[in-house]
């Protein structure tokens, strides 16, 4: 009994929306009882169905019912091809053969709901790419005369090459997508070897390494040229190759040539395999129906492997149900009939079963040309039973017991062993008025299916290895610090703007900020990472310095130390090392704090380094990763540094204090951040105090009662994140207007390629018919050298007085010390944050930094010495010490709330920059007292840049700044 269930009858059972037939319901249980067989049977015997109507005037209709048969099946999710359309070709052979090759199109058979992936005809396209070859030579290719092998021999090679220009593959066909199985020994091979190769030389030096690669390629491709026919290499080992080579279909009684194929003889394979092309290519020249029977035993090769069981994917368990190929009107002029016999009689040649099952629907004209089946016709009316289905099952259980003996090649006017025809009577071809229900095949695992399940758990161990080191790569791709499983998510990669890689958030568990730093060249150790000669440390020195600092406090001093983070630009772009330097000198203030403190206090200090990345572009990460460690360790009080003004500086602000984190920064002169947040505190002049003290020299190059031009020249800040300059440009183009310049229209030069455009701006500038006395330059550092050359080389501006001033970041520029030079007549005024010369009396900064800052020990240093007079690093060094005392108030380690409450009672003497107080500071506003040079950098006679301090102030001195104190020489 076969075991099949049946579908409800509002289930799509045998018509895509046509009223069903009485023949069309049954033929659907008939191929539904042979697909539960192809399920429980190994190899059960497909026939082909040939159904045609018994009155000609019905043709149309059992041409209908095939197409209602093909709907019905892909509603099941069948694997179906429908061949509908008329093929080109001289012969009904030759448009049968292209019928078949149609179907080598893997998109032809099933749609989205077919189980498992698509089918691979690797077999037929091979047979494909012969044909094309000898298509290709056309009528260059004749057949050698008798008796002469040169002849032949000279057209099997041109043979090859035709072959070798299509690469072994149909003509027209991408290379990638060729139909070729994936894990395949062709694949699998060179896969292996090349594993193998990097496991081998996984651990050998670099140049090991791309010498065995070298080899390896080189090998490859003297193996591509020198075997027979320039193949493509490996291509005896696929499997279409290997089937092509064996199968008893092609090899005639006196073959001479070898037929072996062998991966360890690559030549005597691509022998045996040119020269079976060869002989193919003869007989297709010489036509018939072998070129047809080839490709008929190609494909339903290609199907059975297709469904094969025991393969790597077991993909016969997976698909369940048999190909059907339907042929809605079979007839001589689209190949259709040769194509039923070609079929039938390489089924007949061959002892293996395929698992195609094909319905043909037939004019009642043409069946003659089917000539008889295993139909009895002459069979006495009784003994034919008197309902269709079971007239259906009585003449499909007579043509299987019938199949072995009636086996024999086709001829005409012969049986076709492998067709069953069916006749349909013209009642059974009626629309049904009623829809029944009808048989489908069960959907319920079989044994086999059960087998698979141990493969399924294989798999699963498979999948979890491969997620497994998947998400291994995934962590070392996205974290800093990676296992197999976990990762430290503290810190994260980024990509610099030059390509580069850096790490982003707060380092722990021992991650070090300066792996990830440029490597540096063997002349320049120092200077690739800090880009300044007159700082002699790197940051791996201050990194291990601090961790030593920590670990001290760890192992001796537990429950009595405060925690500050850093937060800094300690990442260097690879094509600009001095994005660095800023991060560097700032370092090693924070440290020399802590090394000052842990020596002279009972309450330690223990710090902990946060990268923002390249000029801090990365700051939001990395005030989050502050933000959630925090979090877990109530030690971390605050946080020093965030020096740069950007646009995301507030995002950042807002962050930490959402924390409760204070922030004390020695260099950021955001002036809307103390208007803002309530938990900022900078020693740094706001950008709109430093303009105003600017504006005492701006009014000493004003002449009264006479027009004088300005413009402010800003760097364009609409596809970068720097709020710095926007600043400077806002805030001096009010000072030049308050003091009486006619100001110009306000110019944005742009940066290409990290370099500022400015030549198109001089230009304009100097050639026009208002050339500007004053220039408020609203830009970087790293832009002033490019400014100045086209000043001094733009006629009109070139020896012509001109003024430029701008704001502290130009304090990073070493004008004596070899730095940008100054044009001709051209004089830069600037402001800088720290004021060092006057507090130097009354600090200990300089005795500490020569005892404890590497590179320094020993020697005798001074406020211009060249690795502190910067002022990033005393800057730094006062708001570390800033933020420990309110965090160690009456001795005692504070709380996180305590010390953001303790910081509006700090005063400090004896800073590097003089009084730190911040007892004045208003809520929700700027302060008082902050530390103000404003200096003077003018052309010498020799070309050198000279500098002179115009007017200055320490830190803690709230007297203002005169005109008269500032005077101009």
């Amino acid at each position: 009994m076969v075991n099949v269930e049946r579908t409800p009858p509002d289930c799509p059972g045998g018509h895509d929306g046509m009223p069903e037939s009485g023949a069309g319901l049954h033929l659907q249980d008939q191929l539904e009882i042979l697909i539960q067989d192809f399920r429980t049977s190994a190899e059960p015997p497909m026939p082909v169905f040939v159904v045609h109507a018994q009155d000609g005037a019905d043709d149309d209709a059992v041409t209908g019912l095939v197409r209602q048969l093909h709907a019905g099946q892909e509603a099941h999710r069948t694997r179906c091809a429908v061949a509908q359309d008329t093929y080109e070709g001289a012969t009904e052979v030759r448009r049968a053969a292209a019928m078949v090759r149609a179907l080598s199109d893997p998109k032809r058979w099933g749609g989205p709901k077919a189980v498992y992936r698509r089918y691979a005809f690797p077999r037929l396209r091979l047979v494909h790419a012969i044909d094309d070859a000898v298509a290709a030579l056309g009528d260059t290719w004749p057949a050698p005369a008798p008796g002469s092998p040169e002849a032949g021999q000279d057209q099997r090679q041109r043979l090859l090459n035709q072959l070798a220009q299509q690469r072994w593959r149909p003509r027209n066909t991408a290379r990638w997508h060729s139909g070729l199985p994936l894990f395949d020994m062709a694949h699998i091979l060179p896969a292996s070897l090349v594993t193998v190769l990097a496991a081998l030389l996984a651990r050998s030096e670099w140049y090991v390494a791309v010498g065995a690669g070298l080899v390896f390629l080189l090998l490859l491709t003297v193996l591509n040229y020198v075997l027979p026919g320039r193949a493509p290499i490996f291509l005896w080992l696929r499997r279409e190759s290997r089937w092509f080579m064996t199968t008893t279909f092609l090899r005639a009684p006196d073959q001479e040539d070898p037929t072996e194929v062998s991966l360890l003889r690559p030549v005597q394979s691509w022998k045996a395999i040119a020269a079976r092309a060869y002989d193919v290519a003869e007989a297709l020249t010489a036509g018939g129906d072998f070129h047809l029977q080839l490709c008929v035993l190609a494909l339903r090769e290609d199907l059975r492997d297709n469904h094969r069981r025991w393969s790597w994917d077991l993909r016969g368990f997976k698909r369940t149900r048999p190909p059907m190929l339907f042929l809605p009107n079979a007839d001589t002029r689209n190949g259709g009939i040769e194509l039923i016999r070609a079929i039938s009689d390489v089924r007949s040649r061959r002892s293996e079963l395929d698992p195609l099952l094909v319905v043909a629907g037939v004019r009642a004209q043409d069946v003659s040309r089917l000539e008889r089946s295993v139909i009895p016709a002459a069979a006495e009316p009784e003994a034919i039973p008197s309902r269709f289905s079971d007239r259906l099952r009585t003449w499909y259980r007579e043509w299987g017991r019938n199949l072995r003996a009636e086996q024999s090649p086709s001829r005409e006017r012969s049986v076709l062993p492998w067709v069953m025809k069916i006749p349909l009577p013209h009642d059974q071809l009626a629309p049904v008025q009623e829809r029944s229900r009808h048989l489908r095949a069960s959907t319920r695992p079989t044994p086999a299916r059960l087998v698979w399940a141990l493969h399924t758990l294989v798999l699963v161990i498979v999948l979890l290895t491969a997620g497994t080191v998947m998400r291994a790569d995934a962590l070392h791709d996205r974290y800093c610090s990676a296992s197999v499983l976990t990762a430290n998510r503290d810190t994260r990669r980024e990509r610099t703007p030059g390509g580069g890689t850096e790490c982003i958030g707060i380092a722990t568990d021992g991650v070090r900020f300066a792996d990830w730093l440029p490597v540096p060249g063997p002349a320049d150790e120092v200077s690739a990472l800090t880009a300044d000669e007159g700082t002699p440390w790197t940051v791996d020195d201050l990194e291990d310095l601090i961790a030593g600092q920590n670990d001290d406090v760890l192992d001796h001093h537990s429950g009595k130390y405060v925690t500050v983070v850093y937060a800094g630009p300690l990442s260097a772009d690879s094509s600009d090392g001095s994005s660095l330097v800023k991060g560097a000198e700032e370092l090693a203030g924070v440290y020399l704090a802590q090394a000052v403190i842990n020596k002279n206090s009972s309450v330690k200090l223990r710090v902990l380094l946060a990268n923002g990345g390249v000029d801090l572009g990365h700051q939001e990460e990395m005030a989050e990763a502050v933000a959630a460690y925090a979090a877990e360790d109530p030690t971390v009080v605050g946080v020093v540094g965030t020096g740069r003004d950007l646009k995301s500086s507030r995002a950042t602000t807002r962050t930490l204090m959402e924390a409760g984190l204070p922030i004390v920064s020695g260099t950021n002169s955001a002036t809307y951040l103390p208007r803002e947040f309530a938990n900022w505190f900078s020693l740094a002049a706001t950008d709109q105090w430093q303009t105003e003290q600017l504006g005492l020299i701006a009014a000493q190059l004003r002449t009264p009662k006479r027009r004088q031009y300005a413009l402010v020249l800003a760097r364009d800040t609409a596809r970068t994140d720097d709020l710095y300059t926007d600043e400077q440009a806002r805030y001096g183009q009010l000072m030049l207007r308050r003091h009486g310049f006619t100001l110009l229209d306000q110019r944005r030069y742009t940066l290409s390629g990290g370099k500022p455009e400015l030549r198109s701006h001089a230009q304009e500038i100097c050639r026009g018919g208002r050339v500007p006395s004053v220039i408020y330059f609203a830009g970087r550092v790293e832009d002033i050298d490019s400014l100045m050359t086209h000043l001094g080389t733009e006629p009109g501006c070139a020896g012509t007085p001109l003024a430029i001033l701008t704001g502290d970041d130009l304090s990073k520029a070493r004008f004596s010390a070899g730095g940008p030079p100054v044009a001709p007549k051209v004089t830069l005024y600037h402001a800088a944050l720290a004021e060092l010369k006057k507090a130097a009396e009354r600090t200990t900064f300089y005795l500490d930094a020569a005892a404890y800052l590497p590179g320094l020990r020993g020697h005798r240093l001074r406020y211009d010495s060249p690795a502190l007079d910067s002022g990033q690093t005393a800057l730094a060094h006062d708001a570390t010490r800033a933020l420990y005392w309110a965090a160690t108030r009456d001795d005692r380690p504070q709380s996180r709330a305590s010390t953001w409450v303790n910081l509006r009672n700090v005063k400090i003497e004896g800073m590097a920059t003089g009084t730190i107080d911040f007892t004045g500071a208003p809520l929700y506003g700027d302060r008082a007292g902050h530390s103000i040079v404003l200096k003077e950098v003018s052309r010498a006679e020799d070309g050198t840049s000279t500098l002179r301090v115009v007017c200055s102030r320490e830190a803690g001195n709230t007297k203002r700044l005169t005109r008269k104190e500032c005077a101009l020489r």
